[in-house]
């Protein structure tokens, strides 16, 4: 039997009875921690482990921890990372290696936890008018470089035993909107989104994860990617996407409709799974019974992805932050 076609959440530190017995029905792909699950490290172990136990099988779970604003591991327990942009900046000709030394460093956090995922590495560029909600969060404006600075973040966290889950495709830095509050579009011509904003996504397209922007391209379609097939017709086609494409939050104030028209006309437009986040119980229920099971695609991508996993390699932590600390010449990185 096909996975559920959804990523959920949980409303607190533990499951509740209803929360585990829905996922034990409607046994979703994986699942995702926010800092209202996070308390102490053997409180997160453990409803790791009640999630996992839910299904019956060791289910992805991923997490936000890119730096900065978004990290939902904050000190003092665990490390606190400058916003990405402001870490390149410090680490200037050595940031490709300490973008990957910082991303080593964050899967041995979040594994010592059970956590293996993340969403990152993040390769949307910055253009003049990228809106204030992404743009630290960005690696630079040069297709090129981000593309080098996202390999480097994926392999930190694939070495750590952590998949990488590659945002938000096909680009989101050309918005001057903030798609949790509205519908950004984006007017730029096709030709030139491919040469710029496509690019890092063309590059790293054989990560095993890959998150939608809710962003319209009227280049290619009035809908944006999420709920787009041509959109999505164009990441498998033409950006050469064909790892497993999660949604971000449909929950989300850029995509309107109830939540089973937006979580079916997305898995229509060509995504693989929903992602639905911070919502009551209710609407949880009512987006996995929309979503139902997997596609046997989606099915097929979902297992490359969890097959991606490996056991972390053998590092010396102390090792690998004090050679971190070096490459910054002593600048503090959170």
């Amino acid at each position: 039997m096909n996975f559920g076609a959804t990523i959920l959440d949980a409303d607190g530190l533990r499951l509740s009875k209803d929360e585990a017995a829905f996922f034990r029905e409607s046994d979703p792909f994986g699942f995702i921690l926010f800092a209202r699950n996070i308390s102490e490290p053997d409180q997160v172990y453990a409803l790791c482990s009640e999630m996992r136990d839910a299904v019956g099988r060791e289910a992805p779970i991923t997490i936000d921890q890119e730096g900065g604003r978004v990290q939902r591991l904050r000190g003092p327990t665990w490390t606190e990372w400058a916003a990405p942009l402001d870490f390149i900046r410090a680490a200037g000709d050595d940031a490709e290696r300490a973008m990957y030394l910082r991303h080593r460093h964050i899967a041995h956090e979040l594994k010592a936890l059970s956590i293996d995922s993340n969403c990152a590495p993040m390769v949307d560029l910055i253009v003049n008018h990228t809106h204030e909600f992404l743009r630290n969060r960005c690696y630079g404006n040069t297709p090129g470089d981000v593309a080098t600075l996202g390999r480097a973040a994926a392999n930190g966290l694939l070495d750590g035993g952590v998949l990488p889950v590659l945002k938000h495709i096909p680009g989101h830095g050309r918005t001057d909107l903030d798609s949790h509050f509205d519908l950004p579009r984006v007017d730029t011509e096709l030709d030139e989104l491919r040469e710029t904003d496509f690019a890092p996504f063309r590059t790293l397209n054989d990560l095993p994860m890959g998150m939608t922007a809710h962003v319209v391209y009227s280049d290619i379609d009035d809908a944006p990617a999420t709920l787009s097939p041509d959109t999505m017709a164009l990441v498998r086609d033409d950006i050469g996407f064909d790892g497993l494409i999660m949604t971000d939050d449909i929950g989300m104030k850029a995509l309107s409709g109830t939540v089973p028209q937006i979580a079916k006309g997305a898995l229509a437009a060509g995504c693989d799974v929903i992602l639905h986040c911070n919502a009551p119980l209710a609407d949880r229920i009512a987006c996995a019974d929309a979503a139902g099971q997997m596609t046997q695609a989606a099915q097929t991508r979902a297992e490359a992805a969890l097959a991606a996993r490996r056991a972390p390699d053998d590092i010396d932590i102390a090792e690998l932050t004090a050679e971190l600390e070096t490459l910054l010449s002593g600048r503090p990185y959170g």
